[in-house]
Formats: C-alpha cells, structure tokens, sequence
C-alpha cells in the first residue's frame, strides 16, 4: 500500500461501495457512532469496484492494567476490505447497543415495554418478591440466540429508512433480587424487534419491541443458541430438557411450572426439549410453532443446510450425540426423519489427524403432531422403565445419561415414543456414538461442504477411563481438555444409514475431525486456565460466505474475559475481535451476508460479573464494582451491534 489518503478519484472505492457490516452484541454504551461499517457487499457503485476480500486485525486481550476495559464490551479490533480495482478501506470496530435489559423500550403503540421481562402463559408479569418494598417484574441478564431479516411489505410505523427485523430471545436470568438463583425457574421470552435501518449507513434503531406470545407452545424451556432459516424464520433452542421420569421430584422443574402456570405440576416435561420456530410478521409482531419431531434433545445452535431440509443439531448434554433430522419437505420442520451418528476409528484432537467416519442410525420417521399428541397422552412409566440404581436384572440395558448411570428398558411398542420424547436414551439403546460433551453450536460453509461444531469441552464422558466414558462410543481421547474445540465434519450426498437404507440428503456429515483445539494452561498473572491467545469454550459458531470467516462466541469459565473470535478459513488467521464484560459469555452470534446490501454481525453477552473463585479471584476485587455500575447491579445485559469508523482508504502499489 502506497497512499493512506482518503481520495474520491475512481480508483478508491467509493463509501457506499464496501461491505455493510454491522454487528449485534451486547455492552456498556459506547456512544451513538456516525455511521455504521458501510462495506459493499455485492459490488455495485459508480466505478464498479467490486468486494474481493476481508481481513480482522485482532486485538490484545484487555489487562488490569486499564480495568474499564475488562468491565465492558471492548472492541479495539479493525478491519481491512480490499477491492477488485487495487483499493482497500480499513475499519476501526466499535459497538453500538439497542438496549440493555430492564430498561424500559418502545412497544409500537405509544407507550413503552421492559426489555427481557420474563411473563407466565397467561402474558402477565411475573414478578421478583424476593426483597420485601423492592418488588419488580423478572427481567434477564441473558440475551442470547438472535436473528436478523427482513419481511415482505412491512407496516410498522415510525420507520424512516428500510425496515429490518431481530428475533432475540433471552436464555434465562441469573438470580434474584435476594441473591437466590433463578436458572431454568422462569419461562423464556422471545421479542421481535422493530429496526430502522439508515439507507445511507446502515445504522439500526429501535423503533418497536414486541413479546412473542408463547401460550400455545406450552411455554419455553431454556432458550439458548438460535439460527436463521434460510426461508427466514428464527430457529430457536430448548435445551437441558427435563429428565420427564424424574421431573415430579426436580425442584427445578416444579418452580418453572409454579412460575408458568401457578401450579407445580401443571407443566408436562414432554413439552419440552423441542425445537421452537419464529415467524416474524409485517407488522412487527411474531408467532411460535413448537416443532416436536427433531428429537427431544439439549437443543442448542441448529443449522439448516442449503437444501432447505437438512438440519445438523448441537446437543449440549454429556453423553450426548451428533443428530441430523431430515425433512420431508422443503421449509417445513413439521414432519422428517431423525438420524443420531454412528462413528467409526480415528476420532482425534489432533487437527492433523484425519478423523473419523460417521455413519447414520436412522431412528425413526413422524410428524410433529404425531409427537406431540404422544407428549399429551403419554407418561414416562408408559415408554420406558428407568433406574438409577442396578436392578440386577439381565433384560435392561445400561448406559450414561448426562454422566450418571441408567438402567433402561423399553416398552413393547413404544419405539416411535422412545425414538422422539426419550431421544438420549432411545439412541443408546441403538448403539449410537453417545460420547460427546456439549456438543454446542454448529454452522455451514456451503462451498467448501464443510460443517462445523463447538466442543465447548472435550471431557467428562469423552475421556478414557472416566465414569461416563463407553469405549463403544470410539469417541476417545486421553485426558481432558477443559478449553474444548472446534470440529470440522466433511458433507456428501448418496449415504445410506447403518441399515442399508438411503438417505435423501446431499449434506450428510461423513467425517468428523479436529479444526481449532484450544490450549489448558497453569493460571496466568491475571489468572486465565486456558491460553488466552487461543479459543476457549467455544460456543456459538457463525460462518459468512462472503467473508470467509468462521465467527466464534466462547462460553469459557477459563478465560477471565471471553472473546468473540474471527478464523479466515483460507488464510488461517485468527483473531480477536471483541471482549466480553469479565465473568459474563459472548452469545447470541449470528452472521447476515446481506441485507439491503449491508452485511451484519451480531454477539450478545449474558451474566456480566457471574464470578468463579477458581477463576477470577485476581480481579473480582477490582472489576465487581464497575461491571456492577455498568450493568444494572449485574441484572442487566445489552443488546446492539458492531460498527465500524472509516480510518483509512488506500491504493495498493
């Protein structure tokens, strides 16, 4: 590069010409910027320069030597987009958020909503009393899977420029006003959001958010991960499902149905564990279908391929499985086929290892009402005869169920029942490779045919020797790895599942081996476990096309601040592109390549300042007080997006 002046002659890439990329993740207000990363995506503009390539210039990890930092969403990354004409725009990166929860945003009509505020089925505030005179309605400090996309003839007021729509649904909130814990206690909000997209920028604004009303899908369990279908609609989670033959003693599960139906026993554990689909409408509101024939499984990140039928499935769940549903048609999850991987000799953490083959139990064909009807009238004792302790008695089969041994056998023919409501323990009994721990996002690089999934650890279940290793699983490894990787499974057409039957998919994971092994270390000056240079915990995964890039979000309780990474999959360059707030995880990531020419990144965080004395004993003293001043007494969380500020335009020599 010979000239870093900005130029307006026709061989610099005008502004309008590079790559919208903006962003949505959560952190302290940073300010309103002037613009967002206005890059262009399809090539367009007056001299025809045309986007070739995109390159993040990472950042240093931020240190107690300035604490803010630590405390806050901190981008200090930037970004480098070259041009077919010899030009090249540099981008220093910020964030700009939407909201953080529990402030109260415009509802559309006038009037004004609380963000991340949890409601029972009946759409009535549930309320904190933990505190006597401080009584408030729940809201989340956990925003997480979000989507991003556009709806045909929208009819929104208050809109300026485009009309652009989020789906964000929030995973749960951490505690109450007491100090007591609310995991899982309290039913997930999904909200569509209504955006004003600047036709000049890109910048988005709030315009509307709006409650998604979940009455009719009994209520959701733990949101986590979500997708963007390719027939745009937001692909939510439900995962943890509720261990239903035990759920009337789970004290958990007995306070999650109090909070959403009034009574501890009205929730029925078969409804969830599903597989939740948001349908945005023109008018900013948006409807659930709760699919039920994807397997009930720890759903987190699903991924629907470019044939519009087959979904790869994380399962965050120890002893859990590598699951593929295949639908009968296309754009429609309402009936399908469930397969649960079988793999053969050579799984390695080695990246140079070639890996291991998948073959595919195919277990069982329905639709989703068949399985729900199931879930109305059946009873666990009805499907399957479950213990937790050995009863001596050859015709059950024992297996490890989210680490603890199980004793199973199942009812004459319940196997369709078994096969969608008791999916784990169905998928043992099939000899399926039930090894894997938390198995958490995936996503798809559709030209090179490859998916990838987060290990956010490789341990427990996986490692030789332990309680819940099955050496039949050939899912093995020699000794933990508590920082986990990135997987990479090759995709092919033409496979036939483990009882000679085809299957009709064209993308079928084949082989799975190591791509992106973090690194265990000895604590650190400022007390990380794992190398900080290097991905931990990853979590949510998101692959842009047009970038090239793999987007990592960690989940790591061993890296003091988490990071959302960014891996060239061609140069092989990672690099750090934002921190998130200490003691809290980067979710929520999602990758649009386009909308209305503009491109979009989004990451959210969750639990800012949710400390571990193993891990942040040398800098909680420090960073409680300010996280506590930034985010609402650590209740809150916030929701936006990446920008960026032009730095610099150049001409290559």
């Amino acid at each position: 590069m010979t000239d870093l002046t900005p130029s307006s002659g026709p061989a610099v890439a005008s502004r309008r010409q590079i790559l919208k990329f903006l962003g949505a993740a959560p952190v302290l207000p940073l300010g309103t910027l002037t613009s967002a990363l206005s890059l262009s995506a399809c090539g367009g503009g007056n001299d025809g320069a045309k986007f070739t390539s995109a390159t993040f210039n990472g950042m240093a990890a931020p240190t107690l030597a300035n604490p803010a930092d630590m405390a806050k969403t901190y981008v200090a990354s930037s970004l480098d987009v070259a041009f077919d004409n010899n030009t090249v725009r540099s981008y220093k990166l910020a964030y700009q958020p939407f909201f953080m929860t529990g402030d109260m945003v415009p509802n559309g009509n006038g009037g004004t909503i609380l963000a991340g505020g949890y409601v029972d089925i009946n759409n009535q505030p549930i309320i904190d009393k933990s505190v006597a005179g401080k009584e408030r309605q729940f809201f989340s400090d956990s925003p997480d899977g979000t989507s991003l996309l556009t709806v045909a003839n929208p009819t929104v007021a208050g809109v300026k420029g485009n009309t652009v729509f989020a789906v964000v649904q929030f995973e749960y909130t951490t505690r109450d006003q007491a100090g007591n814990s609310t995991y899982g206690v309290l039913p997930s909000p999904i909200a569509v959001l209504t955006l004003d997209q600047d036709k000049n920028t890109g910048k988005l604004s709030l315009v509307k958010y709006h409650n998604v009303d979940m009455s009719s899908a009994h209520g959701l369990w733990i949101t986590c991960g979500a997708s963007l279908s390719p027939w745009g609609t937001h692909l939510s989670s439900e995962e943890y499902e509720p261990d239903a033959p035990f759920a009337s003693t789970n004290a958990q599960f007995k306070a999650y149905s109090k909070n959403v139906f009034g009574s501890e026993t009205a929730a029925n554990p078969y409804h969830y564990g599903h597989l939740p689909e948001i349908t945005v409408k023109a008018d900013g509101t948006g409807s659930v279908k709760k699919h039920y024939c994807l397997g009930r499984i720890s759903h987190e990140l699903v991924q629907v391929m470019p044939d519009n039928r087959t979904v790869l499935m994380g399962d965050d769940y120890t002893n859990g499985g590598l699951f593929v549903f295949v639908a009968d048609k296309e754009k429609d999850l309402s009936a399908g086929t469930l397969y649960v991987a079988k793999l053969g000799a050579g799984f390695s953490v080695d990246p140079a290892a070639a890996g291991a083959p998948i073959t595919w139990i195919n277990l069982g064909h329905a639709t989703s009402a068949e399985v729900e009807n199931l879930a109305n009238t059946l009873k666990p004792a009805d499907i399957m005869t479950v213990s937790k302790t050995d009863p001596l008695d050859a015709t059950y089969t024992k297996m490890y169920v989210d680490g603890a041994a199980n004793w199973v056998k199942l009812k004459p023919g319940m196997e369709k029942a078994a096969a969608f409501l008791e999916t784990h323990r169905y998928a043992n009994l099939l000899g399926a490779s039930m090894g894997f721990t938390k198995l958490e996002g995936t996503t798809v690089n559709i030209k090179d045919k490859i998916a990838y999934s987060a290990l956010q650890n490789i341990q427990s279940s996986m490692v030789r020797g332990n309680a819940a290793w099955n050496a039949n699983n050939n899912i093995t490894v020699e000794k933990t790895i508590n920082a986990g990787g990135v997987f990479a499974h090759n995709l092919a057409g033409g496979q036939k599942d483990t009882a000679g039957a085809a299957i009709a998919s064209e993308w079928m994971p084949v082989q799975t081996r190591a791509f992106i092994i973090g690194e265990d270390i000895a604590a650190d000056a400022l007390g990380n476990l794992a190398n900080p240079d290097k991905v931990a915990n990853p979590d949510n995964l998101k692959f842009s096309e047009k970038l090239r890039t793999l987007f990592i979000g960690e989940d790591s309780g061993y890296h003091v601040n988490n990071f959302l990474w960014a891996y060239n999959v061609d140069t092989k360059k990672l690099s750090r592109i934002m921190s998130i707030p200490a003691g809290g995880e980067s979710t929520g990531l999602h990758a649009v390549d386009e909308i209305n020419g503009w491109t979009y990144i989004m990451s959210n965080f969750q639990h800012a300042g949710d400390w571990s004395s193993s891990l942040h004993s040398k800098v909680q003293p420090t960073l409680d007080p300010l996280i506590r001043a930034n985010y609402k007494d650590r209740f809150g969380a916030s929701v936006g997006y990446l920008t960026g500020d032009l730095t610099a335009m150049s001409v290559n020599a």
